[in-house]
């Protein structure tokens, strides 16, 4: 152990000593001395943990007392984060006397945590073709599909694999210049560059980069400068044969408040839909995960959980988190299905709700507009018939989990573009048009209700 590791090991022990006028010393002694003190930055206290048990177990139950602590020992306000949080990135790459430094930052100092990779993402028929082409840019940047845009609901995995993507080239070359980084990041940096005098900077850090991840795309919507700065950068390395990467919550023609023409480029390489995954994707990410831990679970309570949340993988990893924090630190092995629905009832659905189907908005939809479900399906146009069909579409799109290509499908044998026409056309009419918008208000109640 050097120097500077001897000098945090010896203040993380004051620490410690300190919270034990507020913690008991077995709490002390179970989650805080496996935990290691490894830099401090900025005020920032830097921990590294075991597992992520640790980390989350801190986080939400000790983490006012670890704060108090630190500053009373150290003389000032000091705030704490754990080493591979993503929130930290920035903070890392500044420290290079810190023992982990050396090998990590320059991984994180593109803004990439290492957790993201290709081998633990678990693929499933919901995110197979995303998978596919993020692994042909990560082996062939600019060469494969130009720019790559994935989309698709909060918490279904379009950071993980764009992460997987800067992971992958990185690690082929840690020489590359590549950037991830998120559109409010993006528009913060410019705005901070624009009061600071720094433009120039600015532009050569996003200009002159091999390959540029940006997520989140979606933020960048009403925010005329940052759109124009992202155009003119999209354009640069567009044109200097460099590769793009972007993410968004809907296809790019579907997105809100951003120039046709930013909407136009987003276009020209791929698009790759991520859904929300199944069944049997959810539970193999459920013991995908559950391998990070020491603990093992009964089959039963890992299809229970897999049940209960359907939509949101981040929310799936979380009810884990806790599962395994709660077995833990009560020095469980076995635990029964009612403790886990007791424990993640702000989770999960107690009485799991029947699935909205497209037929049930579609005849519901034909109710409310006075037209028959044959002509809804039908490859009829008139205004009468053509217009409810796209709100009809438009519900489905946002009321289910199929994909666009789905939802055309069950429309005619429309296709995906269709989709997209209609969702974008009922999202500015609701804007102009209270009448509209409170109808489908009301479709959407009753959908909801009669579940």
């Amino acid at each position: 152990m050097n120097k500077v590791a001897t000098e945090y090991h010896s203040l993380w022990n004051g620490i410690c000593l300190e919270l034990q006028k507020v913690i008991s010393r077995e709490a002390i002694e179970k989650w805080f001395y496996p935990i290691e003190l490894i830099g401090i930055e900025n005020d920032i206290l830097i921990l590294k943990a075991p597992d992520p048990i640790y980390q989350y177990w801190i986080e939400e139950n000790y983490l006012p007392q670890v704060i108090g602590a630190s500053s009373r020992i150290l003389g000032k306000n000091l705030k704490v984060s754990f080493y591979h949080d993503q929130k930290q990135k920035g903070v890392i790459e500044k420290s290079s006397k810190q023992p982990f430094q050396e090998e990590k930052s320059v991984i994180e100092s593109k803004g990439l945590n290492l957790k993201f990779s290709f081998e633990n993402f678990v693929v499933g028929p919901n995110c197979e073709f995303a998978a596919a082409a993020s692994k042909a840019v990560a082996e062939s940047p600019a060469k494969a599909y130009n720019p790559l845009f994935l989309y698709g609901k909060v918490g279904l995995g379009k950071t993980h694999l764009m992460q997987a993507i800067g992971n992958y080239i990185l690690k082929k070359n840690k020489r590359i210049l590549l950037q991830y980084v998120t559109s409010e990041q993006f528009t913060n940096e410019f705005i901070e560059a624009i009061q600071k005098g720094n433009l120039v900077q600015f532009r050569k850090k996003y200009r002159q980069i091999d390959v540029l991840l940006i997520d989140d795309i979606q933020f960048l919507a009403g925010k005329e400068r940052s759109q124009e700065e992202f155009f003119h950068t999209f354009n640069c390395l567009f044109d200097g044969s460099k590769q793009i990467v972007l993410s968004g919550d809907e296809a790019p023609s579907a997105l809100q408040n951003l120039e046709k023409r930013l909407i136009s480029r987003f276009e020209w390489g791929l698009t790759a839909e991520i859904l929300p995954p199944g069944i049997e994707v959810r539970l193999a990410i459920l013991k995908n995960k559950l391998k990070n831990y020491s603990i093992s679970l009964e089959e039963k309570i890992l299809e229970f959980i897999a049940e209960r949340i359907k939509t949101n993988v981040r929310q799936l990893e979380g009810a884990l988190n806790r599962l395994c924090a709660y077995i833990s630190i009560h020095k469980r092995e076995i635990v029964s299905l009612e403790e886990v629905e007791s424990l993640l009832k702000d989770l999960i659905s107690i009485q799991p709700s029947k699935t909205i189907t497209i037929e049930m908005i579609q005849k519901m939809v034909c109710e409310a507009y006075d037209i028959r479900y044959s002509d809804m399906v039908s490859k009829r146009r008139i205004s009468s018939i053509a217009f409810p069909r796209m709100v009809a579409m438009y519900l489905a799109r946002k009321l289910t989990n199929f994909s666009l290509s789905q939802i055309g499908e069950s429309f005619g044998g429309r296709d995906h573009g269709t989709v997209l026409h209609a969702q974008r056309t009922i999202s500015e009419k609701m804007a102009q048009d209270p009448d509209l918008m409170q109808l489908i208000k009301k479709i959407t109640e009753r959908l909801t209700s009669s579940q």
